[in-house]
């Protein structure tokens, strides 16, 4: 009897282990479950669940993007895109943050997915079209209908046509509209491939290239400041398709560019673009603009 009463616990106590590792699976699997639902199931999700929009820019590009020097942290980036980004944070419902980096690193960071979106003077492009979500337009005065090229003052009687930049080295910023249309539209010049704007501008002062390819809006801003540069007489053909500016989103995130374009009509329909601008350009002619190179 008493070998019976030891196996009878035996079995109990077995019984119960079991039990007791079925509730723990079970209640861990339950919190697996909880954990997988509250993730976002996608990026406008996210921006709403984390109150914050991240936004990646080139900050050297005025009047859409650039620093004031009189102010630090956040506060320092200000221009046309900026004055757009903090409307579409608003409207969503959260706080923004910018990511200042270069113009070529913006693009990645979107692409990767490492940030949500970039908003820095982007022209729409078939490649870009391709490979990630593009919003509508939205337009900041004559910045994209017009691209001109940058020379020095002196050559102004020297390059006005295509042809007077033959075998001529004409600068444009890597991964832009601008390098597209130098080697569609300057055939027989040598494209020079610039990291940053500003960067370019120095190259071009100092002759390592004899023109730099840039928005109209840019080009005004860096004569005012650089009176020994001019703009050649001569502009690019612009298509259509080329003269507004696009957000950039990651591929597949629809959510999210569904919710920006309906910003974008609710600004343009309060008429909002052209004053954003005026201010922007106004600022930038400040003797506190900057144009910050990040490489």
């Amino acid at each position: 009897m008493k070998k019976f009463f030891a196996l009878m616990l035996a079995l109990v106590m077995a019984l119960s282990l079991v039990a007791c590792g079925s509730k723990a699976d079970t209640t861990a699997d339950d919190k697996t479950d909880d954990t997988a639902a509250a993730e976002p199931a996608n990026a406008l999700e996210k921006i709403k669940a984390d109150g914050v929009l991240t936004v990646a820019l080139s900050p050297d590009f005025s009047p859409m993007e650039f620093v004031d020097s009189s102010k630090t942290g956040q506060d320092q980036y200000v221009g046309f895109d900026i004055t757009l980004a903090k409307y579409i944070a608003e409207n969503l419902g959260v706080d923004l943050v910018i990511e200042p980096m270069g113009f070529d690193a913006s693009q990645t960071a979107v692409y990767t997915g490492s940030v949500p979106m970039s908003i820095s003077g982007y022209s729409w492009t078939e490649d870009r079209a391709e490979n990630y979500e593009l919003s509508d337009y939205y337009y900041a005065g004559e910045n994209e209908t017009r691209q001109a090229l940058l020379i020095k003052k002196e050559n102004a009687d020297k390059y006005t046509s295509p042809e007077d930049l033959a075998g001529q080295d004409v600068g444009a910023q890597n991964a832009s509209l601008q390098m597209q249309l130098v080697t569609e539209q300057l055939t027989d010049a040598n494209p020079i491939s610039i990291g940053d704007i500003t960067v370019g501008v120095m190259e071009l002062k100092s002759g390592n290239i004899e023109a730099l390819a840039v928005a109209y809006g840019n080009a005004e801003m860096i004569v005012d400041a650089n009176p020994d540069l001019a703009i050649c007489t001569w502009e690019f053909d612009v298509k259509a398709e080329y003269s507004a500016n696009v957000i950039m989103m990651q591929k597949g995130e629809t959510e999210l560019l569904d919710a920006v374009n309906a910003i974008l009509a609710q600004a343009k329909e309060a008429n909002l673009y052209d004053g954003w601008y005026k201010d922007a350009v106004e600022l930038g002619k400040s003797e506190n603009a900057q144009e910050l190179t990040l490489g």
